[in-house]
């Protein structure tokens, strides 16, 4: 039997900060120098006055997700940071502002929806109080699914930390409800209508519409196909691409849920040991490919990285770094991929030959 609650005695925190070591720490390799390696756990001062939601069944911890409220205290100078949050907090009450973050599943249960279920928990507290915005930041691998939700993409700048990866920052805009109908998320059904009463902030409007990333789920199939081919199509004909010769409907089919990610020189977009296996296609400007100080490759515009984790479905073995300023990379869909090799293997063997013609490229390009 599952159950969904507030972390309030020391018991059910400390159990929280256990099941954050598990993932973080353990899964994930992240946090090494700030976590509890002694008692294993994982947990921050902002844990002190923030509210953390978890889920255990059968008496086990099995996802957790942490909000700090304005309301509770001040933000963190840290979210602030983060988050970009002063253009914000400069124009609403901190009473209108949270932060989501530490979301998180046992690996047992991801592609359930149980982190949909503490997020569909803590509607009742959002509306009562008026939140207007919640902010918050996933793995580019994961944002197809908080878009799903209604979360949206606002900033020019990814957040890029040695302890936590390469992240994409998110907002929820709580009262507009329009957007949840237009995706249909399962949270709209959470979600309370104010009518002429709602509550959307004018401060959000600009950063909505200069974003650093544009996703498929956000735009339509022709323009984000348009925006794909103008890159690859300048690539020298004795240059090989992901989706070399692939119709406008067959390139549809690989890129749905796929997102272009603008970064900027010293992201690193992909950490050693990372456990997502998403595949990149460079469409503008360097990375390099590193371990340590060594570089072991360059990557320019039609390069595909993060092949050897989505094939062999194991952990990244190098980091990459954006080299230049104005890199812009097309994340694919690891499960859109995988679905494909099951529904569409025609497109997929095609997609998968072309990767396997760059790979022996490179190959004997490095000979």
């Amino acid at each position: 039997m599952m159950r969904i609650a507030i972390a309030e005695t020391e018991e059910e925190k400390r159990a929280v900060y256990r099941l954050r070591y598990d993932v973080y720490v353990e899964e994930m390799g992240r946090y090494q120098s700030v976590a509890d390696h002694e008692q294993r756990m994982l947990y921050e001062d902002c844990d002190a006055h923030s509210r953390i939601s978890y889920a255990e069944i059968d008496g086990e911890v099995v996802a957790t997700a942490r909000m700090t409220w304005g309301g509770d205290a001040p933000i963190p100078q840290r979210m602030i940071e983060q988050y970009g949050l002063a253009p914000f907090l400069a124009e609403l009450p901190a009473s209108a502002i949270a932060v989501g973050e530490r979301a998180m599943v046992r690996p047992h249960l991801r592609g359930t929806d149980l982190l949909l279920k503490l997020m569909c928990a803590g509607m009742k507290f959002t509306n009562e109080n008026r939140i207007q915005l919640i902010f918050g930041d996933c793995e580019p691998h994961l944002l197809n699914l908080y878009l799903g939700l209604g979360m949206r993409t606002y900033s020019r700048t990814n957040v890029n930390s040695a302890e936590a990866g390469y992240l994409i920052p998110l907002v929820r805009v709580i009262e507009d409800v329009e957007h949840l109908r237009r995706l249909n998320s399962p949270l709209l059904e959470y979600s309370r209508d104010f009518g002429d009463d709602a509550r959307i902030p004018a401060c959000i409007q600009r950063p909505l519409a200069d974003s650093a990333v544009t996703s498929r789920v956000q735009t339509t199939s022709a323009s984000y196909w348009s925006e794909v081919h103008s890159a690859l199509s300048e690539l020298d004909a004795q240059r090989i691409s992901a989706l070399d010769g692939f119709t406008e409907e067959e390139a549809a089919h690989c890129l749905d849920k796929s997102t272009i990610i603008e970064c900027r020189r010293g992201d690193r977009v992909l950490k050693k040991g990372g456990v997502a296996r998403n595949l990149f296609v460079v469409l503008d400007g360097t990375l390099e490919v590193r371990d340590g100080d060594a570089v072991y490759a360059v990557l320019t515009a039609g390069d595909v990285f993060g092949e050897m984790a989505f094939l062999l479905e194991r952990p990244r073995t190098r980091d990459v770094y954006a080299a230049t300023d104005g890199v812009r990379i097309l994340s694919l869909s690891e499960a859109n991929l995988r679905q494909m090799i099951k529904t569409d293997p025609a497109i997929a063997a095609h997609l998968l030959l072309n990767v396997s013609k760059m790979l022996c490229l490179r190959i004997l390009k490095e000979r």
